[in-house]
């Protein structure tokens, strides 16, 4: 083959340019720091390098955000729930001090203000919010826990008991018929009213155990009769309304149903419970429950064999409006459907789906219905949930009922009720000592002696029911105190299991980073010494093929 000037030259070029590429090459490297510019120039290294650079990008929002977006929500939800577990540790102290017979008047009166106070505060925390969510509320995030102001709003609540929520509670009653057939209550007695009880004598004082269900609210609706369901040792379908008892929507012959009163009426519907009876106080929040009745509830228990049902359960359905700043908002603890825009619901507790076509079905058409799967056995709660790595998800939340038990209001309700009875007891007994001491007639002081007696014995009476209350309370509140505390343990737990999740992300952060640096990233000092060879090759190559090229053919004729 004959080799000529244009071919050295052409070659020459190539090869000179091959040089220059390298040099490129090099030059990129030390300038950019990573061993390709564009994937052509190594399609491997450039594959792993988008693989790498991806399980980086995830594992920094999993561990910078995530991780820790779930920790400051947790921290939040922690520091709530030990401020709830401080107040109801007060509580526990203040009723500790009321179990003690020995408490004078001002005694009481101190833990009685103390218990207003502490009630004020237990929900205080319920409202906690991480950067504008409400950490309480499960997914309703941007709804408050409690009523920030007084409402009217209608609400029909279902609330599902057990057994176990049944209690028998003691009843001083000091109602009594005088002799025309009126009746009086010796508590409501004043200066100045003492001939009306004149008939009043210390037998006619009494006390007596009572069956009850209470409500998670108290002033609830007048006028609308809750309804009461369970399911009997049969599997019957059990109900109680204003309309009578059905077993399976079978009328129940001669069976009562339930009847509306007050706490205050004279005589006391605490008193007058027949044995099949159902007494709803609506003013209480309160079911008061026959013998009988109570007999049949205490002994429902649920059958572990069975998924499908609750044989335990007792669903209880009533309405309340009168909702107060402060109060626990029952969507976020119940199945309930809340008046719409009308404000009206059109339903009641014994007609819960209005015939087609009339004007109760068009006001409940507006309504709004929440927690519907409540009412299935065993359903999930609201539960929110982080991706903290790859397939794993951690719980953040605490669900209100977890820590915030309504009942625990409604226990020092009880409580405070009890104390001012008795707070109002003792003031007769002293406003009547007085006016002993200052009457002279033998037939007025026989009077007021008889009704001094009266009193004393009703102050006896209400003095041993706060001492059983206190001491029941006790264990109450220690109840209510353990539910806070598993919810914290709880917390506290998820809490650890995310530090070992965000140590094994920042591990894994790190392991990713330098394996992605080792496959992108150059080695700069051996970048430098290979651009300085590819610059001394490219410049040798210029010198030798300009010494090649300037001779010629003609050079030689």
């Amino acid at each position: 083959m004959r080799i000529t000037n244009k071919i050295i030259q052409n070659n020459s070029l190539s090869n000179i340019n091959l040089a220059k590429v390298a040099e490129d090459n090099k030059a990129s490297q030390v300038s950019s720091g990573k061993k390709i510019v564009r994937p052509s120039d190594d399609p491997i290294v450039a594959i792993r390098s988008l693989r790498l650079r991806s399980s980086v990008v995830e594992l920094t929002q999993y561990y910078t955000r995530n991780a820790k977006d779930a920790e400051a929500w947790m921290k939040t939800t922690d520091d709530a729930l030990q401020q709830v577990a401080d107040v109801i540790t007060d509580m526990i102290k203040q009723y500790d001090k009321g179990a003690n017979e020995y408490l004078t008047s001002s005694d009481r009166n101190i833990i009685l203000e103390q218990l207003k106070a502490l009630q004020g505060e237990v929900y205080a925390t319920g409202d906690a919010d991480y950067a504008g969510r409400y950490i309480f509320t499960g997914y309703r995030t941007e709804s408050s826990l409690m009523f920030k102001e007084d409402t009217d709003k209608v609400y029909q609540i279902t609330e599902q008991f057990t057994a176990s929520d049944l209690k028998t509670n003691m009843y001083v009653n000091t109602s009594y018929q005088d002799a025309a057939g009126n009746w009086h209550d010796l508590a409501n007695l004043q200066e100045g009213t003492q001939t009306d009880y004149a008939d009043v004598e210390e037998k006619l004082i009494d006390k007596s155990e009572y069956h009850r269900l209470r409500l998670s609210y108290k002033d609830c609706e007048e006028g609308v009769i809750p309804a009461l369901e369970y399911m009997d040792k049969n599997g019957k379908t059990v109900r109680i309304d204003k309309n009578g008892k059905t077993e399976d929507g079978v009328a129940v012959a001669g069976a009562g149903g339930i009847r509306e009163a007050k706490s205050t009426d004279v005589p006391s519907p605490y008193m007058n419970v027949g044995d099949d009876d159902v007494i709803y106080l609506s003013d209480t929040g309160e079911l008061l429950l026959g013998k009988n009745v109570y007999k049949e509830l205490s002994g429902l228990v649920d059958d572990p064999l069975t998924n499908s049902a609750n044989e335990g359960e007792i669903r209880v359905t009533y309405q309340k409006s009168d909702f107060k700043e402060g109060d626990l908002k029952p969507e976020h603890y119940f199945y309930c459907v809340a008046s719409g825009d009308d404000g009206k619901l059109g339903i009641t507790p014994d007609n819960p789906k209005p015939a087609a076509g009339s004007p109760e079905a068009a006001e409940a058409a507006d309504n709004i219905v929440y927690n519907p799967t409540y009412l299935t056995n065993n359903a999930a709660r609201q539960v929110i949930e982080y991706d903290v790595g790859y397939n794993q998800r951690i719980q953040v939340n605490t669900i209100a009922e977890e820590a915030f038990n309504p009942s625990v209001t409604r226990e020092v309700d009880d409580m405070i009720q009890a104390l001012e009875r008795l707070q109002k007891i003792e003031g007769i007994t002293t406003t009547l000592k007085g006016m002993l001491d200052k009457e002279s007639d033998p037939a007025k002081q026989k009077v007021i002696q008889d009704q001094l007696d009266a009193a004393n014995k009703a102050f006896t009476y209400e003095k041993e029911v706060v001492q059983k209350k206190f001491s029941s309370g006790l264990t109450v509140m220690q109840g209510f105190l353990n539910e806070v505390n598993v919810a914290v343990t709880g917390c506290g737990a998820r809490g650890s299991r995310l530090d070992l999740v965000s140590n094994r992300l920042s591990s894994q952060k790190s392991t990713f980073e330098i394996l992605k640096s080792e496959n992108e990233d150059v080695d700069l000092s051996e970048a430098v010494v290979q651009l300085t060879s590819a610059e001394n090759t490219y410049e040798a190559a210029l010198k030798a093929t300009g010494k090649v090229m300037q001779v010629n053919l003609m050079d030689f004729i």
